[in-house]
């Protein structure tokens, strides 16, 4: 019977700190756009083999985000 209560009163609690937990920040469109790459010293450069997106690049220049396809005649 005291394992039953202890399993109740459990559920209960978990219950409760799921309500009252935090709730995530949701990001604005407006600072999706400035997640641009940076340049930092001592930031640790990745080196990748492979293909694998990385976000928070460390570089000094980035171009243009667009792409553009083109037609080469080899």
């Amino acid at each position: 019977m005291a394992f039953f209560l202890n399993l109740l009163i459990a559920s209960a609690l978990m219950v409760v700190a799921y309500l009252i937990m935090p709730k995530p920040k949701q990001q604005s469109p407006e600072t999706k756009d400035m997640d641009d790459p940076v340049a930092e010293a001592g930031k640790p450069l990745p080196v990748l083999f492979g293909t694998k997106t990385v976000k928070g690049l460390n570089v000094l220049w980035f171009g243009d985000k667009s792409y553009r396809k083109r037609k080469v005649k080899a």
